[in-house]
């Protein structure tokens, strides 16, 4: 069964409040359960903002360590799940019910293989 990652793509900035994110967490927690009884829900995390990312790159017989992000931008992947479905149009179900709990765009991607 082909395999999808769903990422949660968040608007860079403030946080929202424990008491704002509270009913979000809950009503996803519900979500994940729902993913876990269908047997589709393999993995799931939520990522820190940009600015505590560390990028490293090969460069010659070493890396370079630097302060991130890779790529500057207005939004990041927030989070993601992993899971592992029929079809494409299973997990495109799956993404509208995350972005429906969200109320952030979720970009769907295939895995090409997993390791």
């Amino acid at each position: 069964m082909p395999q999808y990652l769903l990422n949660i793509i968040q608007p860079t900035g403030q946080v929202p409040s424990p008491e704002d994110l509270e009913p979000v967490m809950r009503d996803l927690a519900t979500l994940n359960e729902e993913m876990r009884a269908d047997g589709v829900w393999m993995f799931a995390a939520a990522l820190h903002q940009p600015e505590s990312t560390t990028v490293v790159r090969a460069e010659g017989d070493g890396v370079l360590v630097t302060d991130g992000p890779y790529a500057e931008g207005t939004e990041f992947v927030g989070g993601f799940d992993l899971i592992q479905v029929a079809d494409l149009d299973e997990a495109l179900a799956w993404a509208g019910k995350l972005t429906g709990v969200l109320g952030l765009p979720v970009e769907v991607r295939p895995v090409a293989r997993s390791f």
